[in-house]
């Protein structure tokens, strides 16, 4: 069979893998940078293991070819750090090694995912006699071996039965909800787990990496992914472990750390209680913000956020905080200051990058915030995005002595929309973020951006009838926008507000689920797709709509938002 890898031509032998052609093609490397790590296969991805042309297509030749080469034609992708993709791959690849060496290390002990911190993974670990150090060389040794990474098929009541033996009962709950007869396990000796999507071919492949201890376990510190052969920079990052931390603990004190357990809860209907706690502390935390700005006698609200993170209701909720102070909040948006359209210089790729710091016009918001911290009057803009140019639509303001701005946008708490001599105390910085805490099991977390791109998708389509190829499309961009503009100035937040809830995957996969499975394999997105649908199999949807009051963060995504009506 012939393919086309990287656009170079190859004849593919029966039982031949990826990796083995890619070697014969001559494409293998040394330098992580450039090394093939994984596939893509007509919008799929795939380990380097994968065999193209199996002995049952040579033995019976009506047999049909396998799906994704048939569909692709026998083009193939190599993906490198350098892709999301593949970066998912070395992460995948990552925990199998650190799952086995705890397990050598500490067999019975209990190691926990937690979050990520910039490019560093934290893990937790229940146990006092834990040694990172030991860790290290332990990892080291299994990156030296070289084990090969193969997937395993057993039906799906073995693998339950397998992890409740090995006390393993979280992943065996999970399991429960798999309605497929089958799961997948890579094994070495009698260690058995799965990451729900493809690793590397081999733990050798693990080239660039550190170990860091940390109270109650460990971080492991990934290449950068800028320059895939050098290590990450650690930058510690307290503002937002704290405020992770503290969504595990309400996880605890709620009985919902798992989806499993979000599942029983959506079985049992005390899911609408969990939904009154949950917005029950959304409230008391803007409460709280809000006391935080009336006691700095802070004039104006710097609120940022990444994407669907939930910045416009956040603004909304602290507004209305502020009123029971006695406060007069005043909305103002940084879209308003866009700069024209036609102003803007395309990128080295041709294209508008609207999401770089200078498609905001800076000095004129610097200007105007100044003037109305000095109490002048000061003639606001509008941008019209029909027009794509900014308008003067003779909108004044002027700040009186219980007047509170805040300002909500993409780049509020970037330091080069303030004035350089304005007063510490007269602004309060606030940062929001969808910090969601629920792990799948164990040894899998839920990426916090599946639950913004979740939001996003949903909300796109019911009120800007976007399809969910448009959203995704643009993912990759919103994400390259948000660590460059956003992810550097969390920590400069006086206060980080995790906006996410622990109920909304079982409320969200009821509105997303039919969009997500609508979208055929040969769509570019479909991979992506793939990825959060693994998910939503294991949560059970919960028809609980009602319960959700109109000011929830949650309706600003599903609909019946009070503040958009």
């Amino acid at each position: 069979m012939k393919l086309w890898i990287d656009g170079r031509e190859i004849d593919a032998k029966t039982g031949q893998t990826l990796l083995e052609l890619v070697r014969e093609l001559g494409l293998d490397a040394d330098r992580l940078s450039t090394r093939p790590i994984a596939a893509k296969i007509a919008g799929e991805t795939f380990t380097l293991n994968y065999v193209p042309v199996r002995l049952k297509e040579q033995l019976d030749p009506t047999a049909p070819q396998r799906r994704a080469m048939a569909a692709s034609k026998g083009v193939v992708k190599l993906l490198r750090y350098g892709d999301s993709t593949g970066r998912e791959a070395y992460t995948r690849t990552v925990q199998f090694v650190l799952f086995l060496a705890l397990r050598q290390l500490y067999p019975g002990v209990t190691a926990k995912m937690n979050c990520t911190v910039g490019q560093g993974l934290y893990i937790q670990v229940l146990s006092e006699a834990f040694d990172a150090a030991a860790l290290k060389e332990r990892v080291a040794s299994l990156i030296e071996e070289d084990i090969p990474l193969l997937r395993k098929r057993i039906t799906t009541a073995q693998a339950i039965d397998y992890f409740r033996n090995d006390g393993q009962e979280d992943k065996a709950r999970l399991l429960r909800y798999r309605t497929a007869p089958y799961f997948d396990v890579y094994t070495h000796g009698d260690f058995a787990d799965y990451y729900y999507g493809e690793m590397m071919p081999s733990t050798g492949y693990i080239t660039v990496w550190d170990i860091i201890p940390v109270e109650g376990g460990f971080m492991f510190i990934f290449p950068n992914p800028l320059n895939p052969d050098e290590l990450a920079a650690f930058n510690e990052m307290p503002h937002f472990f704290r405020v992770f931390n503290e969504g595990e603990r309400w996880c605890e004190l709620l009985d919902c750390s798992t989806v499993a357990d979000l599942n029983e809860l959506v079985e049992s209907g005390k899911i609408r209680e969990l939904i009154r706690v949950n917005e029950a502390l959304h409230e008391k935390s803007y409460s709280q913000m809000a006391d935080m700005v009336i006691s700095r006698g802070a004039k104006a609200v710097m609120l940022a956020g990444p994407s669907s993170s939930g910045k416009t209701t956040s603004a909304n909720r602290l507004a209305v905080q502020l009123r029971v102070h006695g406060k007069r909040p005043i909305l103002m948006s940084l879209d308003d200051y866009y700069i024209d359209r036609d102003k803007i210089a395309p990128g080295p790729d041709g294209k508008l990058d609207l999401e770089h710091i200078n498609t905001i016009d800076t000095d004129l918001f610097r200007a105007d915030l100044k003037r109305l911290l000095s109490g002048e009057e000061v003639e606001l803009p509008s941008f019209s995005f029909k027009l794509g140019k900014r308008v003067w639509l003779g909108h004044k303001l002027k700040l009186h002595e219980d007047s509170v701005i805040i300002v909500e946008g993409l780049h509020a708490l970037n330091p080069a929309l303030l004035p350089e001599d304005i007063a510490p105390n007269l602004v309060f910085r606030m940062y929001v973020s969808a910090l969601i805490p629920l792990n799948l099991d164990n040894h899998n977390r839920i990426p916090t951006s599946y639950l913004r791109l979740l939001r996003r998708t949903v909300r796109d389509f019911e009120s800007r009838g976007s399809s969910v190829e448009h959203t995704m499309g643009m993912w990759d961009s919103v994400q390259a926008g948000e660590k460059r503009w956003i992810f550097p100035y969390q920590e400069n937040a006086d206060v980080i507000f995790n906006s996410s809830t622990l109920y909304e995957l079982a409320v969200l996969k009821k509105h997303i689920y039919p969009l997500l499975d609508a979208v055929p394999p040969e769509e570019s997105c479909y991979d992506e797709v793939r990825a959060i649908v693994k998910i939503l199999n294991f949560v059970k949807e919960a028809d609980v709509d009602d319960e959700i009051p109109p000011t929830s963060l949650v309706r600003e995504f599903i609909g019946g938002n009070a503040f958009y009506r």
